[in-house]
């Protein structure tokens, strides 16, 4: 009888890098144009007024203002109010 184990190959050694999803900047908090304000998989929110979309989904500001969350209709929708300036 064999004294070593057979080597097999081990089919659990594989991991993804996580993809730092989420809400980057929060209600009230003032962003510049270009801005990432939220990432997602899917649209879990939606963009507003002021609010642009990615390809991956990610929501960013088109202009410089203050963040505004909102429930409506829609879901949950981002918009950027433009700064008074």
């Amino acid at each position: 009888m064999a004294h070593k184990k057979g080597l097999g190959s081990s089919r659990n050694g594989r991991d993804s890098h996580s993809k730092r999803l989420g809400v980057k900047v929060f209600a009230g908090q003032t962003v510049t144009g270009g801005e990432i304000i939220v990432r997602q998989r899917g649209t879990k929110f939606h963009p507003g007024d002021g609010v642009g979309i990615g390809k991956d989904d990610t929501l960013y500001a088109r202009a410089a203002g203050t963040v505004q969350f909102a429930t409506g209709r829609r879901g949950r929708v981002v918009s950027v109010t433009p700064a008074d300036s």
